[in-house]
């Protein structure tokens, strides 16, 4: 199976290990990755702030460029860059827009764009819950996960189409075909400050500090996420949240990706494990080998409720 795919800026550098584990675990699961050609940044939050209109042609010449390469489906892991590129799509519906958007651009866009869609979301229409616990060599049995999806996974769900905007479930029902206990966790659409922990520190590690500290007192292994910038607001800014709350957590905060990959049996050096700030040792310490078909039955959207 072979999937184009818009990596997005961070997957070259602040989340690298995101990139290698997505790419590990696809690999693993029989799924190939194609990068398209001379893609470029989205735009993320500052472009579209500043213009609408620049940042959005940032995002037509992606879907463009996956266009003219073949493409009816463009996944992305990251949910800023997923957010950015249907909402492009959608605008380009209005033939004034797309004019000024071509104005931009070196050739008009072309006329039909590919659908786009979250890495995560790709994955599981493409391996069944059955599948993915079958090709476990690891059992994630004896831990405690949260899943932590952030603000734009699932919002605007008119254009995201991400599950229930309050409460998606598919985290939880990938992992749990893999043996672990997802734990309710009612902040796993909260804000954690994205972008503001550069203009407002205080902010962000508030916002943090509060996720965290849930999931801490929930007694959870990790905080399991799906956006470089939550992650790192979670991981690498963990210290300032802890300042912040008064207290403290040494809660990692691994991509799902990287939880994925230990149960498929991947190495932590093909997962990009050494780049967390906040270490799962003790997570590691308690993965154990499959000692049979794992059930692979999904808890429903009511367990949250």
């Amino acid at each position: 199976m072979q999937l184009a795919y818009f990596p997005g800026c961070s997957a070259k550098g602040s989340s690298l290990d995101y990139e290698l584990s997505t790419q590990a675990v696809m690999a693993a699961l029989g799924i190939t990755l194609k990068e398209i050609a001379d893609w470029n940044c989205c735009g993320s939050t500052p472009a579209h702030a500043v213009s609408s209109l620049l940042s959005s042609a940032l995002c037509a010449r992606n879907l463009d460029l996956a266009a003219r390469a073949g493409a009816d489906l463009l996944a992305t892991p990251c949910p800023s860059c997923l957010s950015n590129l249907k909402a492009t799509s959608k605008r380009l519906e209005d033939a004034s827009f797309r004019q000024k958007v071509n104005a931009l651009l070196d050739a008009p866009c072309a006329e039909t764009l590919p659908k786009t869609t979250s890495v995560m979301q790709a994955m599981a229409e493409l391996v069944s819950l059955d599948e993915l616990a079958q090709k476990a060599k690891l059992s994630l049995k004896g831990l405690k996960l949260v899943a932590y999806y952030g603000c734009l996974m699932s919002r605007p769900a008119e254009l995201m189409q991400f599950e229930d905007p309050e409460n998606p479930m598919l985290m939880e029902r990938m992992l749990t075909a893999l043996g672990a206990e997802m734990l309710d966790f009612p902040l796993k659409t909260a804000c954690c400050g994205a972008a503001f922990g550069i203009p407002q520190r205080p902010l962000t590690a508030k916002n943090s500090g509060r996720i965290l500290e849930l999931a801490a007192n929930l007694g959870a292994d990790a905080i399991v996420t799906c956006c470089p910038l939550c992650q790192m607001n979670l991981d690498l800014r963990q210290a300032q949240a802890e300042k912040a709350m008064g207290r403290r957590f040494a809660l990692p905060a691994p991509y799902y990706t990287q939880i994925l990959g230990l149960a498929l049996g991947l190495s932590p050096e093909d997962l990009g494990l050494a780049k967390l700030v906040v270490p799962m040792d003790g997570l590691l310490a308690k993965l154990t080998p499959k000692q049979a078909p794992l059930a692979s039955e999904a808890p429903s959207s009511e367990v949250s409720e």
